[in-house]
């Protein structure tokens, strides 16, 4: 699924022992070792999606979402499922690239990156306030 919902959940995965990411950097060099630790090789163009969607989803959440509240990583089977949460209850949405105007507008294509190359994306409110994004993106396995 390549769309965008907002659901309410009283469920909420546990949040890492560790603080969470401050920089997109950060949250990269988590999904790297997550991979590694896995020690399954997989195509470099599917790890440089995963890292796309993870810097996206933390710089969305830095840039629109009031911080990045929480972080989570996990390799299952052949995909990367990566979580973000930030103190905003907006669900993303797809900014026009050109405005009325017809002048190209900075920004506004990151989520449409995530959700091209995820998956499935889901946006989920939190009990607390604010949001958590889950994006799944598949890892094919080196030939």
């Amino acid at each position: 699924m390549r769309e965008k919902y907002l659901t309410r959940s009283t469920v909420v995965r546990p949040e890492s022992h560790l603080p969470p990411p401050l920089r997109p950097a950060d949250a990269r060099t988590a999904v790297r070792g997550a991979v590694a630790r896995q020690a399954m090789p997989c195509a470099s163009a599917d790890l440089a999606d995963a890292l796309l969607v993870t810097s996206e989803l933390a710089t969305n959440a830095i840039l629109h979402g009031g911080g990045i509240t929480g972080f989570d990583v996990d390799v299952d089977g052949c995909a990367v499922r990566v979580s973000v949460s930030d103190r905003s209850d907006e669900v993303p949405v797809a900014e026009p690239a050109v405005d009325e105007g017809g002048r190209c507008r900075p920004g506004g294509r990151g989520w449409p990156i995530v959700c091209r190359l995820a998956r499935d994306v889901e946006v989920a409110g939190l009990p607390r306030g604010g949001k958590r994004i889950t994006a799944v993106v598949p890892l094919r396995p080196c030939p």
